[in-house]
């Protein structure tokens, strides 16, 4: 054993020399450091809707003949800045100088129609953020008007949709950070392998006294000890963020199953096709492959990883020990044919 784990840490000294593995790892420590900003601009494209909940842009919004209204009220409530301006002309100088953000012109009412008008930035960007924000203080004063006149309106949420940022941030953000380094992982078994079978320095490693499957076994398992290492080091980052994880330990081994299915691939694609580029091709092809089939799978490896962060109680060990199963039969074929994939002559 001393000499499996002689070759264990062989390795992991290997993987720190690998700039492309390195250069993956610090984009991962990117993400994972600066989540609760990242994901506020991502959930922009997932949900304009959910800018106006999370942004801290302030907001100055200049109101027209509103100098202690319901409006101004409302608005002060969410904590906007709120600039009571006399007149349309005051208002029109305020917005091209700068001064608000935005106005709000709201006239006498005409029996019970308010026709309020919104002045916005030309700029798209800027103007759709402003929309967001005001979207909720608006909903209340439409609320508020319609209890004066008698309106009474009861909200009720028929799809039960749940808050999201919580979706966004648990069913995307989380599988991606905590499957990323088991994709990695392959990679790091491709570049290992391939460049001894490539150098011939595979030949050299079996004259010593170890078998051709601790050789492998200590490179997987390297690699698998890098998924274990950067997931906790992201799940770390994501507390920082105030993103927590229940049943972490599953999640680890998820992840950690999950990472050796795919370096035992990767190492059986190397010993096949004995060299980097066309096995790194083969890899990827095959992820694509194994990511559409996942999905047949219920739950899902992205679906059971969602659910064990968030705590499920109709999930648990049992559904991350079926994941083993594959793992076994893989493990025990690649043990069993390792040797006869070397020796096969690869086809060009």
């Amino acid at each position: 054993m001393s000499r499996f784990f002689a070759m264990v840490r062989r390795e992991l000294k290997s993987v720190t020399k690998e700039k492309t593995i390195m250069l993956a790892i610090v984009i991962q420590l990117f993400i994972a450091s600066f989540s609760s900003v990242i994901v506020t601009g991502l959930m922009a494209f997932y949900d304009p809707d959910s800018i106006g909940q999370s942004t801290k842009m302030t907001v100055t919004v200049g109101v027209v003949d509103q100098t202690d209204g319901p409006l101004v009220g409302i608005l002060k409530e969410e904590s906007l800045r709120v600039k009571s301006l006399p007149d349309a002309a005051s208002a029109e100088s305020a917005f091209q100088t700068g001064r608000v953000d935005t106005v709000l012109l709201v006239p006498e009412k005409i029996g019970n129609v308010v026709n309020m008008k919104l002045m916005l930035p030309e700029m798209d960007s800027r103007a759709t953020v402003i929309m967001m924000v005001l979207k909720e203080p608006l909903k209340k004063y439409e609320s508020y008007l319609r209890e004066q006149n008698g309106i009474a309106m009861q909200y009720t949420d028929l799809h039960a949709r749940t808050d999201t940022s919580y979706e966004f941030l648990y069913s995307l953000i989380l599988p991606i950070l905590m499957f990323f380094p088991a994709l990695l992982a392959g990679s790091i078994v491709i570049d290992t392998v391939s460049e001894e079978v490539e150098n011939k320095t595979l030949d050299t490693l079996r004259s010593a006294p170890v078998s051709l499957n601790q050789i492998l076994g200590a490179k997987v398992c390297a690699a698998v000890i890098t998924v274990l290492v950067q997931c906790t080091a992201w799940a770390l980052l994501l507390r920082l963020n105030h993103l927590y994880i229940e049943n972490l330990g599953l999640v680890l081994l998820l992840s950690a199953t999950v990472g050796t299915i795919v370096s035992v691939g990767a190492a059986a694609a190397s010993l096949y096709f004995k060299d980097r580029e066309r096995a790194q091709f083969a890899y990827s092809m095959g992820l694509v492959v194994m990511v559409g089939l996942s999905y047949l799978v219920s739950p899902s490896p992205f679906s059971l990883m969602a659910r064990l962060a968030t705590g499920s109680h109709y999930t648990g060990t049992l559904d991350v020990l079926l994941y083993m199963v594959p793992l076994i039969v893989l493990g025990a074929a690649f043990l069993r044919w390792s040797g006869r994939l070397l020796s096969t002559q690869s086809v060009h």
